[in-house]
Protein backbone atom coordinates (compact mmCIF):
# COMPACT_ATOMS: atom_id res chain seq x y z
CA UNK A 1 0.00 0.00 0.00
CA UNK A 2 1.35 3.45 -0.85
CA UNK A 3 1.94 6.10 1.78
CA UNK A 4 -1.12 7.91 3.02
CA UNK A 5 -0.60 11.62 2.51
CA UNK A 6 -2.69 14.09 4.51
CA UNK A 7 -3.55 17.19 2.54
CA UNK A 8 -5.62 19.11 5.06
CA UNK A 9 -4.92 20.78 8.39
CA UNK A 10 -1.22 21.53 7.99
CA UNK A 11 0.76 20.68 11.13
CA UNK A 12 -2.25 18.95 12.67
CA UNK A 13 -1.84 15.35 11.55
CA UNK A 14 -2.56 13.09 14.53
CA UNK A 15 -2.06 9.32 14.44
CA UNK A 16 -3.67 7.25 17.20
CA UNK A 17 -2.34 3.68 17.50
CA UNK A 18 -4.83 1.36 19.20
CA UNK A 19 -8.62 1.59 19.17
CA UNK A 20 -9.36 0.40 22.71
CA UNK A 21 -10.87 2.42 25.56
CA UNK A 22 -8.21 5.16 25.56
CA UNK A 23 -7.47 5.31 21.83
CA UNK A 24 -11.08 5.32 20.66
CA UNK A 25 -11.95 8.24 22.93
CA UNK A 26 -8.82 10.22 21.94
CA UNK A 27 -9.61 9.76 18.22
CA UNK A 28 -13.22 10.80 18.71
CA UNK A 29 -12.33 13.92 20.71
CA UNK A 30 -9.66 15.09 18.24
CA UNK A 31 -11.46 14.46 14.95
CA UNK A 32 -13.00 17.95 14.68
CA UNK A 33 -9.72 19.79 15.34
CA UNK A 34 -7.15 17.67 13.52
CA UNK A 35 -6.55 15.33 10.62
CA UNK A 36 -6.79 12.06 12.57
CA UNK A 37 -5.85 8.53 11.52
CA UNK A 38 -6.82 5.69 13.86
CA UNK A 39 -4.73 2.53 13.39
CA UNK A 40 -6.18 -0.64 14.88
CA UNK A 41 -6.02 -4.32 13.86
CA UNK A 42 -9.81 -4.49 14.40
CA UNK A 43 -12.60 -2.57 12.69
CA UNK A 44 -14.37 -2.16 16.03
CA UNK A 45 -13.94 -1.01 19.61
CA UNK A 46 -14.95 -3.55 22.23
CA UNK A 47 -15.94 -2.59 25.77
CA UNK A 48 -13.69 -5.33 27.10
CA UNK A 49 -14.79 -5.28 30.74
CA UNK A 50 -18.31 -6.13 29.56
CA UNK A 51 -17.30 -9.15 27.48
CA UNK A 52 -17.84 -11.53 30.40
CA UNK A 53 -21.52 -10.55 30.58
CA UNK A 54 -21.66 -10.88 26.79
CA UNK A 55 -20.61 -14.51 27.12
CA UNK A 56 -23.72 -15.41 29.05
CA UNK A 57 -26.06 -12.94 27.33
CA UNK A 58 -25.49 -12.66 23.56
CA UNK A 59 -27.93 -9.75 23.11
CA UNK A 60 -25.84 -7.69 25.57
CA UNK A 61 -22.81 -8.22 23.31
CA UNK A 62 -24.41 -6.21 20.52
CA UNK A 63 -24.12 -3.01 22.57
CA UNK A 64 -20.54 -3.70 23.62
CA UNK A 65 -18.97 -4.04 20.16
CA UNK A 66 -18.93 -0.73 18.29
CA UNK A 67 -17.60 -0.17 14.77
CA UNK A 68 -14.98 2.61 14.81
CA UNK A 69 -16.81 4.34 11.96
CA UNK A 70 -19.91 4.78 14.16
CA UNK A 71 -18.24 7.28 16.49
CA UNK A 72 -15.24 8.32 14.36
CA UNK A 73 -16.79 9.76 11.22
CA UNK A 74 -14.38 12.53 10.23
CA UNK A 75 -11.06 10.70 10.35
CA UNK A 76 -9.75 7.58 8.65
CA UNK A 77 -9.38 4.10 10.06
CA UNK A 78 -6.47 1.90 8.98
CA UNK A 79 -7.21 -1.72 9.90
CA UNK A 80 -3.77 -3.26 10.36
CA UNK A 81 -1.27 -3.76 13.20
CA UNK A 82 1.48 -1.13 13.53
CA UNK A 83 4.98 -2.49 12.91
CA UNK A 84 7.24 0.57 13.11
CA UNK A 85 7.49 4.18 14.27
CA UNK A 86 10.07 6.70 13.07
CA UNK A 87 10.50 10.36 14.02
CA UNK A 88 7.98 11.31 11.31
CA UNK A 89 5.97 8.25 10.21
CA UNK A 90 4.11 5.17 11.33
CA UNK A 91 4.22 1.98 9.25
CA UNK A 92 1.56 -0.74 9.38
CA UNK A 93 1.85 -4.43 8.60
CA UNK A 94 0.09 -4.05 5.25
CA UNK A 95 2.60 -1.42 4.12
CA UNK A 96 0.78 1.87 4.83
CA UNK A 97 3.14 4.71 5.78
CA UNK A 98 1.34 7.48 7.65
CA UNK A 99 3.01 10.77 8.54
CA UNK A 100 2.26 12.42 11.88
CA UNK A 101 2.77 15.71 13.69
CA UNK A 102 1.43 14.20 16.93
CA UNK A 103 1.36 10.55 17.89
CA UNK A 104 -0.79 8.84 20.54
CA UNK A 105 0.11 5.26 21.56
CA UNK A 106 -2.80 3.42 23.17
CA UNK A 107 -2.19 -0.27 22.44
CA UNK A 108 -2.99 -1.49 25.97
CA UNK A 109 -2.89 -5.22 26.63
CA UNK A 110 -3.04 -8.23 24.35
CA UNK A 111 -6.53 -9.36 25.29
CA UNK A 112 -6.93 -13.01 26.22
CA UNK A 113 -10.50 -12.86 27.44
CA UNK A 114 -12.57 -15.94 26.67
CA UNK A 115 -15.12 -15.56 23.91
CA UNK A 116 -17.49 -18.44 24.61
CA UNK A 117 -21.16 -17.74 24.14
CA UNK A 118 -24.26 -18.93 25.96
CA UNK A 119 -24.92 -21.82 23.56
CA UNK A 120 -21.52 -23.33 24.33
CA UNK A 121 -21.74 -22.67 28.05
CA UNK A 122 -25.14 -24.31 28.28
CA UNK A 123 -23.66 -27.64 27.13
CA UNK A 124 -21.43 -27.88 30.19
CA UNK A 125 -22.26 -28.82 33.75
CA UNK A 126 -18.95 -28.05 35.45
CA UNK A 127 -16.74 -25.04 34.73
CA UNK A 128 -13.17 -24.36 35.88
CA UNK A 129 -11.89 -20.78 36.00
CA UNK A 130 -8.16 -20.19 36.41
CA UNK A 131 -7.18 -16.79 37.85
CA UNK A 132 -8.72 -14.79 40.69
CA UNK A 133 -8.25 -11.26 39.39
CA UNK A 134 -11.17 -9.05 38.29
CA UNK A 135 -11.81 -11.09 35.10
CA UNK A 136 -11.90 -14.44 36.90
CA UNK A 137 -14.07 -13.18 39.77
CA UNK A 138 -16.53 -11.41 37.44
CA UNK A 139 -16.81 -14.44 35.14
CA UNK A 140 -17.38 -16.84 38.08
CA UNK A 141 -20.06 -14.48 39.40
CA UNK A 142 -21.81 -14.11 36.02
CA UNK A 143 -21.98 -17.90 35.55
CA UNK A 144 -23.05 -18.55 39.17
CA UNK A 145 -25.94 -16.06 38.85
CA UNK A 146 -27.10 -17.02 35.34
CA UNK A 147 -26.50 -20.77 35.64
CA UNK A 148 -26.91 -21.61 39.35
CA UNK A 149 -27.18 -25.32 38.55
CA UNK A 150 -23.60 -25.47 37.24
CA UNK A 151 -20.62 -26.38 39.37
CA UNK A 152 -18.11 -23.51 39.20
CA UNK A 153 -14.57 -23.85 40.57
CA UNK A 154 -12.18 -20.89 40.68
CA UNK A 155 -8.47 -21.58 41.26
CA UNK A 156 -6.07 -18.75 42.06
CA UNK A 157 -2.33 -19.03 42.66
CA UNK A 158 -2.23 -16.10 45.12
CA UNK A 159 -3.18 -16.06 48.80
CA UNK A 160 -6.31 -13.98 48.13
CA UNK A 161 -8.58 -12.90 45.32
CA UNK A 162 -8.38 -9.46 43.67
CA UNK A 163 -4.81 -8.69 44.69
CA UNK A 164 -5.05 -5.23 43.09
CA UNK A 165 -7.65 -4.09 45.66
CA UNK A 166 -7.62 -4.04 49.44
CA UNK A 167 -8.05 -7.13 51.62
CA UNK A 168 -11.54 -6.14 52.77
CA UNK A 169 -12.84 -6.05 49.20
CA UNK A 170 -11.13 -9.37 48.44
CA UNK A 171 -12.70 -11.01 51.50
CA UNK A 172 -16.16 -9.71 50.61
CA UNK A 173 -15.83 -11.06 47.05
CA UNK A 174 -14.64 -14.44 48.41
CA UNK A 175 -17.62 -14.70 50.80
CA UNK A 176 -20.08 -13.66 48.08
CA UNK A 177 -18.77 -16.32 45.68
CA UNK A 178 -18.94 -19.00 48.39
CA UNK A 179 -22.53 -17.97 49.17
CA UNK A 180 -23.32 -18.70 45.52
CA UNK A 181 -21.76 -22.19 45.83
CA UNK A 182 -18.62 -21.30 43.84
CA UNK A 183 -15.69 -23.36 45.09
CA UNK A 184 -12.67 -21.06 45.52
CA UNK A 185 -9.22 -22.68 45.82
CA UNK A 186 -6.37 -20.30 46.76
CA UNK A 187 -2.57 -20.68 46.74
CA UNK A 188 -2.66 -23.25 43.96
CA UNK A 189 -2.15 -23.37 40.21
CA UNK A 190 -3.66 -25.75 37.67
CA UNK A 191 -1.92 -27.89 35.11
CA UNK A 192 -4.28 -27.32 32.17
CA UNK A 193 -2.51 -29.96 30.10
CA UNK A 194 -3.41 -32.59 32.71
CA UNK A 195 -6.90 -33.01 31.21
CA UNK A 196 -7.16 -34.60 27.80
CA UNK A 197 -10.35 -34.45 25.72
CA UNK A 198 -11.58 -37.78 26.96
CA UNK A 199 -10.70 -37.06 30.57
CA UNK A 200 -12.15 -33.95 32.20
CA UNK A 201 -10.06 -34.11 35.35
CA UNK A 202 -7.59 -31.33 36.08
CA UNK A 203 -4.81 -31.51 38.67
CA UNK A 204 -3.78 -28.62 40.92
CA UNK A 205 -0.31 -27.93 42.32
CA UNK A 206 -1.66 -28.91 45.74
CA UNK A 207 -2.59 -32.39 44.54
CA UNK A 208 -6.33 -31.76 44.27
CA UNK A 209 -8.35 -33.02 41.32
CA UNK A 210 -11.09 -30.92 39.73
CA UNK A 211 -13.71 -32.30 37.35
CA UNK A 212 -14.75 -29.75 34.72
CA UNK A 213 -16.25 -29.87 31.24
CA UNK A 214 -14.49 -26.67 30.18
CA UNK A 215 -12.04 -24.13 31.53
CA UNK A 216 -11.42 -20.41 31.14
CA UNK A 217 -7.98 -18.87 31.57
CA UNK A 218 -8.35 -15.45 33.22
CA UNK A 219 -4.76 -14.67 34.18
CA UNK A 220 -2.94 -11.37 33.65
CA UNK A 221 -2.72 -10.20 30.07
CA UNK A 222 0.65 -9.22 28.60
CA UNK A 223 1.15 -5.60 27.62
CA UNK A 224 1.01 -4.90 23.90
CA UNK A 225 4.37 -3.11 23.87
CA UNK A 226 6.88 -5.66 22.55
CA UNK A 227 6.71 -4.18 19.05
CA UNK A 228 7.94 -0.79 20.33
CA UNK A 229 11.38 -2.24 21.11
CA UNK A 230 12.12 -2.25 17.37
CA UNK A 231 11.18 1.42 16.87
CA UNK A 232 12.64 4.86 17.71
CA UNK A 233 10.79 4.58 21.04
CA UNK A 234 12.75 1.53 22.25
CA UNK A 235 14.45 3.56 25.00
CA UNK A 236 11.09 4.74 26.33
CA UNK A 237 10.18 1.33 27.80
CA UNK A 238 10.85 0.44 31.42
CA UNK A 239 11.95 -3.01 32.63
CA UNK A 240 8.36 -4.29 32.58
CA UNK A 241 7.68 -3.17 29.01
CA UNK A 242 5.61 -0.15 30.06
CA UNK A 243 5.97 3.19 28.29
CA UNK A 244 7.49 5.86 30.52
CA UNK A 245 5.51 9.11 30.44
CA UNK A 246 5.81 12.54 32.06
CA UNK A 247 3.07 14.38 33.97
CA UNK A 248 1.56 15.56 30.65
CA UNK A 249 1.40 11.93 29.39
CA UNK A 250 4.14 12.60 26.85
CA UNK A 251 6.54 9.75 26.21
CA UNK A 252 9.90 10.28 27.93
CA UNK A 253 12.12 12.71 26.00
CA UNK A 254 9.47 13.28 23.31
CA UNK A 255 7.58 16.49 22.71
CA UNK A 256 4.91 15.26 20.26
CA UNK A 257 4.37 11.61 21.23
CA UNK A 258 1.86 10.63 23.93
CA UNK A 259 1.05 7.28 25.55
CA UNK A 260 -2.25 6.60 27.32
CA UNK A 261 -4.10 3.73 28.98
CA UNK A 262 -2.78 0.43 30.35
CA UNK A 263 0.51 0.68 28.46
CA UNK A 264 1.85 3.55 30.60
CA UNK A 265 4.12 3.21 33.64
CA UNK A 266 1.84 5.32 35.87
CA UNK A 267 1.53 3.47 39.21
CA UNK A 268 -2.25 3.00 39.42
CA UNK A 269 -4.90 0.38 38.79
CA UNK A 270 -5.45 -0.29 35.12
CA UNK A 271 -9.14 0.37 34.61
CA UNK A 272 -11.38 1.70 31.85
CA UNK A 273 -12.35 4.97 33.51
CA UNK A 274 -8.67 5.72 34.18
CA UNK A 275 -7.78 5.10 30.52
CA UNK A 276 -10.52 7.57 29.56
CA UNK A 277 -9.03 10.17 31.95
CA UNK A 278 -5.67 9.69 30.21
CA UNK A 279 -7.33 10.24 26.83
CA UNK A 280 -8.95 13.48 28.01
CA UNK A 281 -5.65 14.93 29.30
CA UNK A 282 -3.66 13.92 26.17
CA UNK A 283 -6.33 15.39 23.88
CA UNK A 284 -6.33 18.72 25.80
CA UNK A 285 -2.54 18.89 25.50
CA UNK A 286 -2.47 18.10 21.79
CA UNK A 287 -5.06 20.83 21.18
CA UNK A 288 -2.95 23.33 23.16
CA UNK A 289 0.16 22.39 21.18
CA UNK A 290 -1.66 22.56 17.83
CA UNK A 291 -2.77 26.10 18.67
CA UNK A 292 0.88 27.06 19.08
CA UNK A 293 0.55 27.08 22.84
CA UNK A 294 -1.52 30.25 22.68
CA UNK A 295 -4.45 28.83 24.61
CA UNK A 296 -2.94 27.91 27.96
CA UNK A 297 -0.37 25.71 29.63
CA UNK A 298 -0.36 21.94 29.26
CA UNK A 299 -2.67 19.91 31.50
CA UNK A 300 -1.15 17.63 34.11
CA UNK A 301 -2.43 14.13 34.78
CA UNK A 302 -2.86 13.33 38.46
CA UNK A 303 -3.56 9.70 39.38
CA UNK A 304 -6.95 9.56 41.08
CA UNK A 305 -7.96 7.80 44.31
CA UNK A 306 -7.97 4.03 44.26
CA UNK A 307 -11.54 3.20 43.31
CA UNK A 308 -12.43 -0.26 42.08
CA UNK A 309 -15.78 -1.83 41.36
CA UNK A 310 -15.86 -5.55 40.58
CA UNK A 311 -19.20 -6.92 39.38
CA UNK A 312 -20.73 -9.91 41.10
CA UNK A 313 -23.41 -11.05 38.70
CA UNK A 314 -26.25 -8.80 37.57
CA UNK A 315 -27.20 -6.96 40.73
CA UNK A 316 -24.28 -7.02 43.14
CA UNK A 317 -20.76 -5.63 43.17
CA UNK A 318 -17.90 -5.25 45.57
CA UNK A 319 -16.65 -1.66 45.58
CA UNK A 320 -13.52 -0.18 47.09
CA UNK A 321 -13.55 3.56 47.65
CA UNK A 322 -10.78 5.56 49.39
CA UNK A 323 -12.35 5.22 52.85
CA UNK A 324 -14.87 2.39 52.64
CA UNK A 325 -15.40 -1.01 51.04
CA UNK A 326 -18.93 -2.22 50.36
CA UNK A 327 -20.55 -5.26 48.82
CA UNK A 328 -24.11 -5.75 47.62
CA UNK A 329 -26.72 -4.10 45.46
CA UNK A 330 -25.79 -0.47 46.19
CA UNK A 331 -22.43 -0.57 44.39
CA UNK A 332 -24.13 -3.00 42.01
CA UNK A 333 -26.42 -0.19 40.89
CA UNK A 334 -23.32 1.77 39.89
CA UNK A 335 -21.79 -0.91 37.69
CA UNK A 336 -23.52 -4.28 37.44
CA UNK A 337 -26.71 -3.03 35.86
CA UNK A 338 -25.08 -2.38 32.51
CA UNK A 339 -21.34 -2.42 33.32
CA UNK A 340 -20.96 1.25 32.29
CA UNK A 341 -21.76 0.26 28.70
CA UNK A 342 -24.31 3.09 28.26
CA UNK A 343 -21.88 5.65 29.71
CA UNK A 344 -19.04 4.42 27.49
CA UNK A 345 -21.20 4.54 24.37
CA UNK A 346 -22.41 8.05 25.30
CA UNK A 347 -18.82 9.33 25.67
CA UNK A 348 -18.35 8.40 22.01
CA UNK A 349 -21.48 10.23 20.91
CA UNK A 350 -23.62 7.09 20.53
CA UNK A 351 -27.04 6.23 21.91
CA UNK A 352 -26.54 4.39 25.24
CA UNK A 353 -29.03 1.65 24.27
CA UNK A 354 -29.51 1.72 20.52
CA UNK A 355 -27.71 -0.93 18.50
CA UNK A 356 -26.01 0.56 15.45
CA UNK A 357 -24.18 -1.40 12.77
Amino acid sequence: MAGIVSTSKQGKRVVVIGGGVAGSLAAKLLQADADVTLIDPKEYFEITWASLRSMVEPSFAERTVINHKNYFKKGRVVTSPTVNITETDVTTKDGAVIGYDYLVIATGHNDLLPKTRQEKLSQYQAVLIVGGGPSGVELAAEIAVDFPEKKVTLVHKGPRLLEFVGEKAADKAFNWLESKKVEVILNQSVDLSSASDGNKTYRTSGGETIHADCHFLCVGKPLSSQWLSGTVLKDSLDGKGRVMVDEHLRVKDRKNVFAIGDITNIPEMKQGYIAESHANVAVKNIKVMMSGGKRKRLSTYKPGPEIAIVSLGRKDSVAQFPFVTVVGCLPGLIKSKDLFVGKTRKARGLSPKLVQG
